[in-house]
């Protein structure tokens, strides 16, 4: 089976590139290499977009959706989230399943957090590591304050002030996803999807 994964990130050029590279090196870390295509759609509006056409553009195929939550997550499936939050209000396309929506919650910086060790080690001397919050599950900081401690752990180091665009995707193929599945109820259930839809021994 050919599994798509539309992803939340990447904007134009080079930033789209790097986007992909980086969810294909971490979620290759887990599922077997060349079993999956990552498609960086840019903004969450995008992403909802391109996951759509997909559906219907691809009926062979698995198509999956992941996307920032933004915020805490309340509801066990995705798509009640997606389509309750203000900003979103996304209905469920026609043919998808629940498990073809993943988030990540909050944010695709929370799993840094699951993954203090490749924190540290990326930015090397300076880095604030006494600083970091020793909240077990990450899905329970907000993306606020995940956003404030990544800014202010990094200021002092040679690689400055945590930047998404020049920073994030570097630090996302680092990352071990083991640790982001233990510290990330959502990154789990994404895991578990994308490891039964990819490997022929567990279908």
């Amino acid at each position: 089976m050919n599994v798509r994964i539309y992803v939340e990130g990447g904007f134009e050029g080079s930033t789209k590139t790097n986007c992909r590279r980086a969810f294909r090196i971490f979620l290759e870390k887990v599922l077997p290499r060349g079993s999956f295509h990552v498609i960086a759609t840019g903004s969450r509006a995008a992403t909802y977009k391109g996951f759509s056409s997909a559906l219907r553009e691809h009926p062979g195929d698995y198509i999956v959706m992941l996307v920032d939550s933004e915020e805490a997550v309340a509801a066990e499936d995705a798509w009640q989230h997606l389509n309750s939050r203000v900003g979103d209000n996304w209905r469920r396309p026609n043919g998808a399943e629940s498990d073809q929506a993943h988030l990540m919650v909050q944010s695709m910086e929370s799993w840094f957090l699951a993954d203090q060790q490749a924190l540290a080690d990326y930015y090397g001397k300076g880095f604030l590591s006494n600083s970091l919050p020793r909240q077990a599950d990450v899905e329970k900081i907000s993306k606020v304050e995940v956003f404030r401690v990544l800014r202010h752990v990094t200021k002092p180091t040679k690689k400055g002030e945590y930047h998404k665009t020049r920073h994030g995707f570097e630090l996302l193929a680092e990352i071990d996803p083991k640790r982001v599945r233990k510290a990330s109820h959502h990154a789990d259930r994404m895991f578990v999807v994308l490891q039964r839809k990819t490997s022929p021994t567990l279908n």
